[in-house]
């Protein structure tokens, strides 16, 4: 491999439910399994010489955490979310790294990934802790939506048709405190993977920082991210192939390439719900508006050929 520490990195976030096979039980082996699939194309990147800073959702993950917390909190201490945002970020990425270090070994290329267990600052006055949005956890019925909005004080919408989920504030990102150890890694040659789910979310007060109850958009943070390292390329791996319009209708059309005004047009037009790719969209926006290049929505094994132009939704300024 001939990497170029001085090439400018591209950027790639990982969604958590790409990481998961809904066809089977979401076991941390099942994980394992599906996240192997998934880092073989950035591997086939960093072979190519690619310079990559990964980040990754935790909805599905953290979703868990939060049930098995529940469910034990006759016999150990509920977790807060913010605490909870961390451990997932060590687990996913714990998971990625491992998986990619094997990978790329096996291709025979020495290179050595890297987790940073990332705080984002966030601003207590944020209108979205007035209303929740933020899918996590699992699929319910109807009726077990209704039973958790009943006992456990949840909130809980509709998403995507595929069932309900619990939903939690999920404010803007602000800024990022370990940026300046991230850039380091970074300009070095490090693939390293950062703001896992959003990064965990802080606020800063006069005894200091300090966690909140909320999730962090992975996609928004992500794009803040790359604007502050000066990344021009921003890939958003999901669990669908492009973005579309008419998505939930028979007559559904991919957007193989879309410019800004046509995004906000269609999403004035409400093609793009707050729970699924809404934030995707959002996120591309921000990044193209703060000195990025390109934005490429694709699944995560479609990863090369969306580099190479050959799948996803390209996203451009004009």
């Amino acid at each position: 491999m001939n990497h170029d520490r001085s090439a400018i990195p591209v950027l790639v976030a990982m969604g958590g439910n790409s990481l998961l096979d809904p066809a089977k039980p979401p076991t941390v082996d099942n994980q394992f399994a599906v996240t192997a699939a998934a880092v073989i194309p950035v591997a086939d990147l960093i072979q190519r010489g690619v310079h990559i800073v990964l980040t990754h959702g935790n909805g599905p993950q953290v979703g868990f955490m939060l049930l098995r917390s529940d469910a034990a909190r006759q016999v150990v201490h509920q977790v807060p979310l913010d605490s909870l945002v961390a451990d997932s970020q060590g687990a996913i990425g714990y998971m990625i790294q491992r998986l990619l270090r094997d990978e790329l070994a096996r291709r025979g290329v020495d290179h050595t990934p890297i987790s940073i267990v990332t705080q984002v600052e966030v601003d207590p006055n944020d209108k979205a802790f007035q209303k929740p949005t933020k899918p996590i956890g699992k699929f319910y019925s109807a009726e077990e939506a209704e039973d958790f909005k009943r006992n456990a004080g949840w909130d809980m919408v509709e998403d995507s048709r595929r069932g309900y989920r619990r939903v939690v504030s999920s404010p803007s990102p602000v800024s990022i405190l370990e940026l300046g150890a991230i850039k380091m890694l970074v300009e070095n040659g490090a693939t390293v993977i950062a703001c896992g789910g959003g990064g965990i979310p802080v606020k800063r007060t006069p005894e200091g920082w300090r966690g909140v109850e909320a999730v962090i958009d992975k996609d928004r943070a992500s794009a803040l991210l790359a604007a502050a390292l000066g990344v021009k390329r921003f890939f958003i791996t999901t669990g669908v192939d492009a973005v579309y319009v008419d998505y939930q209708t028979d007559h559904r059309r991919a957007l193989h390439q879309v410019t800004i005004a046509e995004l906000r047009r269609l999403e004035a037009e409400g093609q793009f719900p707050p729970g699924s790719m809404g934030p995707k969209v959002e996120a591309a926006m921000d990044f193209l508006e703060n000195g990025g290049e390109e934005v490429i929505i694709c699944t995560p094994e479609a990863l090369a050929d969306a580099y190479d132009g050959r799948a996803g939704t390209r996203v451009t300024k004009d």
